[in-house]
């Protein structure tokens, strides 16, 4: 009998009852921890990018992908929180004037710039 391409490749089948099972198995990625963006994305992924996620995980560049998804994300967001902050003119000196009024301006700046930072790297 004429082995199959599979088999020529290095491929192995396996016997379960009647059939022949492939033995696949995934290769091995070295283990990263992936934050909060990497982890939106890989949400984003699943849902709205199945092929994608399909191809990233079969070839084994799913987590350094996501954890360069989330440096990329992470640092766009500091980046545009600095910015916003000047432009917008807040100092450590009205952190100290006004805590509250601080508070809320902070908070603001930082739902826009997750925003900005979801548009640009996490949904795209």
């Amino acid at each position: 009998m004429a082995k199959s391409f599979f088999e020529e490749t290095g491929g192995r089948y396996e016997k379960q009852g009647d059939y022949f099972i492939p033995c696949l198995t995934l290769p091995t990625e070295k283990e990263t921890i992936i934050g909060v963006w990497g982890q939106r994305h890989l949400r984003y992924l699943k849902e709205y990018r199945k092929v994608t996620y399909t191809n990233l995980l079969t070839s084994g560049r799913l987590n350094s992908y996501l954890a360069d998804i989330d440096k990329q994300a992470q640092e766009r967001f500091e980046r545009l929180i600095e910015q916003m902050k000047q432009v917008q003119g807040i100092t450590e000196q009205l952190k100290a004037e006004n805590a509250l009024e601080w508070v809320g301006r902070m908070n603001n700046i930082r739902a826009c710039a997750m925003e900005i930072v979801e548009e640009e790297i996490i949904f795209a």
